[in-house]
């Protein structure tokens, strides 16, 4: 008898995009599916699966790991896919009578198309299918002119700024990761007004195929059912899907660095102030990490992409924690002594 294959939903998106915030959302809203998780860091802190174990994923009950989410730190899973991805996939298919669903959430930093084509291998196609690529996409910073090809939709200001070059890799990436898209979720749309929401529209419909279906979100907030089931099979097309990097033998991302700063923080606000002003002193694409208050009970978290930042608690602080505030700073040309000290200056100054 044909067993069933695992479904497999792989969620991109560029930085900040809020992949984790759909999923969180995704995964409170199970109705009893069960769904195994992928989590792909870039760098060393595992912040978002953190997050995701803050609202109960990952655990039973009893607070027990229930082995349903997997954390893959070291590198980018498109480029550590038999290193790393592979031996997790096996993994999970020794349980396949155990799992309904497998969700993916890649780093950033990752091109879709190379690890869809990984379930082209013998071993995964048997067990898996990739029943869609869902890509996230930040719909404020599209309006704001970011990575995006459109010049109409680009100011002369956005044009001649050298760190948002459009033939930059970052650009590309974006590109790759609409390219390979089954359905694009244009996040955080609250924020914008009918017009500037059809002109992201058209921006990102420009680099989709045709018939590319589009869901309009905030907070992560999307029915289950629009995201899971579509059955797309996209091992089977994705090699016709054309995008930056088919014609590179391999890949690298030695244009990011993802470093790791230590601080010592007392005020949640000038943080933030601080962190804004090194964003634009140096070539840095997000800031995420977690942060101990004096006297706060709580764990703040702080996420940063470009000059938007955004902070708030999300649990108690544990007993076996170590209260201290850490954030992975990924970019650039990066010095982590520099960027730390620089930073912890500018704390010390706020507060003499």
């Amino acid at each position: 008898m044909q067993v069933n294959k695992i479904p497999a939903t792989i969620v991109t998106g560029f930085l900040g995009s809020g992949k984790t915030t759909l999923l969180r959302h995704l995964l409170s809203n199970a109705q009893g599916k069960r769904i195994a998780v992928i989590v792909n860091e870039f760098g060393e802190l595992g912040i978002d699966g953190e997050l995701l174990r803050s609202c109960g994923i990952g655990c039973d009950e009893n607070g027990e790991e229930n082995g349903q989410l997997f954390e893959l730190a070291n590198g980018c899973l498109c480029c550590t896919v038999q290193e790393e991805f592979a031996p997790v996939m096996e993994q999970l298919a020794a349980r396949r009578d155990q799992i309904d669903h497998l969700v993916i959430e890649t780093s950033g930093l990752a091109l879709p198309k190379p690890l869809v084509q990984a379930f082209q291998w013998p071993a995964l196609r048997n067990v898996f299918t990739v029943d869609s690529v869902i890509t996230v996409v930040d719909a404020p910073a599209v309006a704001a002119g970011q990575f995006a090809d459109d010049p109409v939709a680009v100011d002369a200001q956005r044009r001649a700024d050298e760190n948002l070059d459009h033939e930059s890799p970052l650009h590309e990436l974006f590109e790759d990761q609409l390219a390979t898209a089954d359905l694009v979720v244009l996040h955080k749309t609250d924020g914008l007004d009918a017009e500037a929401l059809a002109q992201v529209e058209a921006i990102v419909r420009g680099e989709t195929l045709p018939g590319v279906k589009f869901v309009h979100a905030q907070h992560g907030r999307i029915d289950p059912g629009v995201l899971l089931g579509l059955g797309h099979a996209v091992e089977d097309v994705i090699d016709a899907r054309k995008t930056h990097h088919d014609e590179e033998e391999d890949h690298d991302h030695d244009e990011f660095e993802s470093v790791q700063i230590t601080l010592d923080v007392a005020d949640r606000q000038r943080l933030v102030d601080a962190l804004i002003a090194l964003v634009q002193r140096h070539e840095i694409y997000r800031i995420k990490g977690f942060v101990a208050l004096p006297g706060a009970a709580m764990r703040l978290v702080v996420q940063g992409v470009g000059q938007r930042f955004d902070s708030h608690f999300d649990r108690a602080w544990r007993a076996g924690d170590t209260r201290t505030t850490r954030l992975v700073v990924i970019g650039d040309h990066l010095d982590a002594a520099a960027l730390q000290a620089e930073v912890q200056s500018a704390l010390s100054a706020a507060t003499a």
